[in-house]
């Protein structure tokens, strides 16, 4: 078994460096260093949960949908990350004063979940 202690980081490759930036920001993230962004080399975010981002860049090809949550056919790969929080009800409300909209729900036994995307359309 491989010792793992826990995920270290996520890396989303971004199309608009301000832009996703900002969109972090707006849900708590803090800007840590840019290792050089330009060159593709990581900007690194930590929330204050402890959960670190590297945005990647700069996307060069057009992507105006995730095709792995967005179309019937399902391809192999990341779909989204998922970020508990201590109250959905409470996230919902900020999330609508942010102007940040929901892209949907899941509801399973115990589980409720709301989906938003970021400024790339990955899956939040």
């Amino acid at each position: 078994m491989l010792d793992i202690e826990k995920v270290d980081h996520i890396g989303i490759r971004v199309s608009d460096r301000a832009v996703s930036v900002a969109f972090y920001e707006r849900l708590g993230f803090q800007t840590l260093s840019d290792t050089g962004f330009e060159k593709g080399h990581p900007i690194i975010m930590r929330h204050p949960s402890g959960v670190v981002l590297n945005l990647l860049g700069p996307a060069d090809m057009p992507n105006d949908r995730n095709i792995l949550m967005d179309v019937g056919e399902k391809y192999p790969g990341i779909t989204h990350v998922s970020f508990k929080v201590g109250s959905l009800a409470a996230a919902e409300r900020l999330l609508a004063e942010l102007d940040i909209p929901l892209s949907g729900r899941f509801s399973f036994k115990d589980l409720r979940a709301v989906f938003i995307r970021d400024p790339d359309r990955n899956v939040i």
